[in-house]
């Protein structure tokens, strides 16, 4: 497999009947930020599990929201499922690319190597009149990977957004739309302010997509070179909870950025909590 974190539907379709792959639907019910594309009936590619982040893959044990799931639910899940480390995964969306990058930083943050998005998702597998399902794969269990872990590191926490602003090592850039960042409408979950993190930089997630797929790797640098970060700067994503923020932490692998990390808690936390500094405008 190459390095890049995508495979195309031609690669997909090549090796759907390969032993060690696993095919993952990546799901969530409310689409902010986009049009949903809603389905008459049930399409899914063959073999495909289905998983929902707001049940599947979020720890319901934290308050916030679409909370990143614990290490032991994560251990859970994947015995469930019988998924261990040595498969290959390959996450699609519903969408086109929306939730899957959030499932795809998942996995990587417990230790998956072998874990890709379809570009273009379930919409151009359809639009290609390739083989589909109508139903999902029940999942059989199996061992769990023991050694499996969280890496930390791709992961920023709201203390450590904060000692940033007083002290900057890394850029904070929202995928949110200007008009949220910028404070000019209302936030859509209640009790969240209006605004943005200090010193953070906006770039709306559907500037790095061409419809269904992702913008090709030059386009994503001119896009991240417009930021003018320094290219050896650090680049920590945030959204409204942590799902759109995954779309450009993708963009920008692709981009060629490498150090690049998830702040999970997003607008959702800081916006909803007093203690944190809110900027309003440019």
């Amino acid at each position: 497999m190459h390095s890049s974190p995508l495979v195309t539907s031609q690669w997909l379709q090549t090796h759907l009947q390969d032993p060690d792959l696993v095919v993952i639907e990546a799901s969530i019910g409310k689409v902010i930020g986009k049009e949903p594309i809603v389905y008459e009936s049930p399409v899914c590619i063959p073999n495909a599990i289905k998983l929902d982040i707001e049940t599947d893959l979020s720890d319901l044990t934290s308050n916030a929201v679409h909370a990143f799931p614990s290490l032991e639910q994560m251990r859970s899940l994947l015995k469930r499922l019988g998924i261990s480390q040595r498969q290959t995964l390959v996450i699609y969306d519903n969408q086109g690319i929306y939730a899957a990058p959030r499932v795809w930083w998942i996995f990587k943050t417990f230790g998956f190597d072998k874990v890709y998005i379809l570009d273009g998702g379930l919409p151009h597998w359809l639009q290609e009149r390739r083989t589909v399902a109508d139903v999902y794969k029940e999942s059989t269990g199996g061992a769990v990977d023991e050694e499996l872990q969280l890496n930390p590191t791709y992961l920023k926490s709201s203390d450590e957004i904060l000692s940033n602003i007083q002290s900057p090592s890394f850029t904070v850039v929202d995928a949110r739309s200007e008009d949220r960042f910028m404070g000019r409408v209302a936030e859509p979950r209640q009790g969240v302010r209006s605004g943005h993190i200090p010193q953070s930089v906006n770039l709306p997630f559907p500037n790095v997509l061409n419809e269904y797929f992702y913008k090709s790797p030059q386009e994503l640098g001119q896009i991240f070179g417009s930021l003018s970060l320094e290219p050896s700067r650090a680049i920590v994503f945030s959204c409204g909870s942590g799902i759109t923020a995954c779309i450009l932490l993708v963009a920008a692998i692709l981009a060629g950025r490498q150090q690049v990390s998830l702040y999970d808690g997003s607008w959702a936390e800081w916006g909803a909590g007093e203690v944190f500094p809110v900027e309003v405008g440019a």
